[in-house]
């Protein structure tokens, strides 16, 4: 009977070993500055400050009311049609600047027929210090031809109205309907975007979503004069950089989390 000769190879068993299991495969590291995903989508969440309530809005009102019963605006002007033509200018601009080209302006054109009268070119002259002002000259002569064929040289006393004027927005239109005619209008600028959304007082993506919750949440009686007092907390205490948290009248309702006291 013929042996039956089983083969081995060098340096192996002839008893097949059970197959091994692939490794997992390492996590491959993250680029430098990406951060980690949050594993689950409660991770992501982030705790949303506690609405002010009625009684916590009415308190801010009224401390910013005894603090300054008469608030004006700072952007220096004769008559609607003047202050109409600074909020124009002021676009990009600060209300320092604009006051000091528009005194000797509307010295001598405080009315849109005399603002044509100068003409673009001399208009341009007295504001070149103010940013843009190339294209709100062009604006403040187009507005004023236009006040005198369409509204009887009179500044409107519509939103609709006055946005419809060169270089007029929703902002323009606010700032002139409260302050020229006393109307309960909310004009949002940066100051009061900020306060807004930091304060947790009516926080929102866009200005209008701004406005539209600060006229939600702030009574009829404080209304008048609350955009005032909201862009003078904004300029001089609510600073975009290093807030005075120490001297703000609302410092103890303010639901900022990086608040310093």
């Amino acid at each position: 009977m013929a042996k039956i000769i089983r083969s081995q190879r060098a340096g192996t068993s002839s008893v097949r070993s059970a197959p091994k299991k692939k490794a997992a495969k390492a996590a491959k590291p993250l680029p430098k500055g990406v951060a980690k995903k949050p594993a689950t989508k409660a991770a992501k969440k982030v705790a949303k400050p506690k609405p002010w309530t009625a009684a916590e809005v009415f308190e801010a009102f009224d401390r910013f009311r005894k603090a300054n019963p008469e608030p004006k605006g700072e952007l220096e002007h004769l008559n609607p049609y003047t202050l109409l033509v600074a909020v124009v200018l002021s676009a990009q601009a600060t209300d320092a600047g604009v006051n000091k080209a528009t005194r000797a302006l509307f010295a001598i054109a405080d009315t849109p027929e005399k603002m044509l009268e100068l003409g673009e070119d001399r208009v341009r002259d007295y504001i070149k210090t103010i940013g843009l002002y190339r294209n709100k000259a062009k604006n403040v002569i187009a507005l004023s031809e236009k006040l005198i064929a369409d509204f009887g040289s009179e500044v409107p006393r519509t939103r609709a109205e006055i946005e419809s004027l060169p270089g007029a927005g929703r902002k323009t239109a606010n700032v002139v309907l409260n302050m020229a005619f006393g109307e309960h209008t909310m004009a949002v600028d940066t100051h009061v975007f900020r306060v807004g959304n930091r304060t947790g007082l009516a926080p929102g993506k866009t200005p209008l979503e701004v406005e539209l919750g600060l006229e939600k949440v702030i009574p009829a009686e404080f209304m008048l004069h609350a955009h005032h007092w909201l862009i003078l907390h904004g300029r001089y205490t609510c600073l975009a950089r290093g807030p005075r948290c120490d001297v703000c009248l609302i410092n103890d309702l303010c639901r900022w989390p990086e608040k310093t006291v």
